[in-house]
């Protein structure tokens, strides 16, 4: 370990100063994973599947993964797709017992009028603020995994998905309160009127196109609603994605700007000129050291989730640029027991260490290319 972290170090070191050399290391010249050479691509995947043997026994006895009530079940959900990120599916190999089990109690937190978000025993949510994001977070894995498990579960899984959409497709057109929100999705706070942010569109723009490639019924108005509303976060002087396109909360950051190209990815416009643009004022902002954030309310992990992702499918000189630093600071961070620890005075603390795991696996593995919603 201490030999791998070493290297690992030497080859950061230099980072910097040279372009990275490609290499084959998944069989593929062009792969995402040419952008690291053999020995540096081993070494993420050893970070990978360190950091899944720890997340494999944070699972309590009712199928969740170890987080506050806040975070569920998209705590659960995002470490389901961590372990799918990595080639793992429920049912089969050494996790199939623990990815069905937390497949059936994601399952089991949702609500009647579709909402997939914890209740705690009683009430509609924990949280307003967060239940939104538990409802994307949630949906996603479970079209993700629709394919992927058993008949009997699939059965089940089916009407679960059919719910969510409903619910997503309520929210989205509820009266806003600002004007310019349309087409998105923000907080739960209000059952007659909504507003939106960039944050919480994407994840929701996510589970529906993960619904679309699982071949169920996404209109393809509830997509160009919201990407009309993710353009309207576009600040074409400055390159970046504002998380709120009006009020007191216009403000930009890293993962702003990554949530705003994989926006447009999940619709299939990636390769417009804004999604091009923000790429490069990405590359000009490459994570250099742990708990690195830039902007205005950035969150560190959430931030290598989404720029990660959305580098991927740029792809090009601006993965090939990007993903380098990324994952030597990633993986120069883990701890011992394959985890990943809040960043200094983080925001992300509140939602436990299984949070910031699963998302610093998912933030790695874009390369691999196995979750159905990221291929390119």
């Amino acid at each position: 370990m201490k030999c791998a972290v070493f290297l690992w170090m030497a080859w950061g070191a230099t980072l910097l100063a040279a372009e990275p050399r490609p290499s084959n290391p998944v069989g593929d010249p062009e792969s995402l994973a040419s952008a690291l050479s053999p020995n540096q691509w081993s070494l993420v995947e050893q970070s990978i599947d360190r950091a899944l043997v720890w997340l494999a026994r944070q699972q309590d006895s009712d199928g969740s993964i170890d987080a506050p009530d806040n975070a569920q079940p998209a705590a659960t959900s995002l470490t389901v797709m961590a372990f799918l990120s990595k080639g793992h599916v429920p049912g089969e190999g050494p996790y199939g017992r623990m990815l069905d089990k937390a497949i059936d109690f994601v399952l089991r937190t949702q609500q009647p009028d579709g909402l997939l978000a914890y209740s705690g025993g009683g009430g509609r949510s924990t949280s307003g603020k967060t239940a939104n994001y538990n409802h994307a977070i949630a949906g996603l894995m479970l079209t993700e995994v629709y394919g992927m498990t058993d008949p009997k579960r699939a059965a089940r899984l089916k009407p679960a998905i059919v719910n969510a959409v409903t619910f997503t497709r309520r929210d989205q057109v509820k009266p806003k309160e600002y004007q310019g929100d349309e087409g998105g999705w923000r907080y739960l706070y209000s059952e007659t009127y909504g507003d939106s942010d960039l944050s919480v569109t994407a994840w929701q723009l996510m589970f529906l196109r993960s619904a679309k490639n699982a071949e169920f019924d996404i209109p393809k108005q509830y997509v160009d609603d919201a990407i009309a509303f993710v353009e309207r976060c576009w600040n074409p002087q400055m390159g970046v994605f504002f998380y709120k396109n009006a009020g007191s909360e216009r403000r930009w950051s890293r993962g702003m700007v990554g949530a705003g190209i994989l926006s447009l990815a999940m619709a299939g416009r990636h390769d417009k000129p804004i999604a091009q643009q923000a790429g490069d004022w990405l590359l000009n902002y490459p994570f250099r050291r742990f708990g690195d954030r830039v902007g205005s309310g950035d969150r560190f992990f959430y931030s290598t989730y989404y720029c990660s992702q959305a580098m991927a499918q740029l792809g090009g000189r601006h993965w090939k640029g990007f993903f380098p630093s990324l994952a030597a600071v990633l993986v120069q961070s883990q701890q011992s027991n394959g985890s990943w620890p809040h960043e200094p005075n983080g925001s992300d603390r509140v939602f436990g260490n299984t949070y910031t795991t699963a998302m610093a696996v998912l933030s790695l593995t874009p390369p691999l290319q196995l979750l159905p919603v990221y291929q390119r």
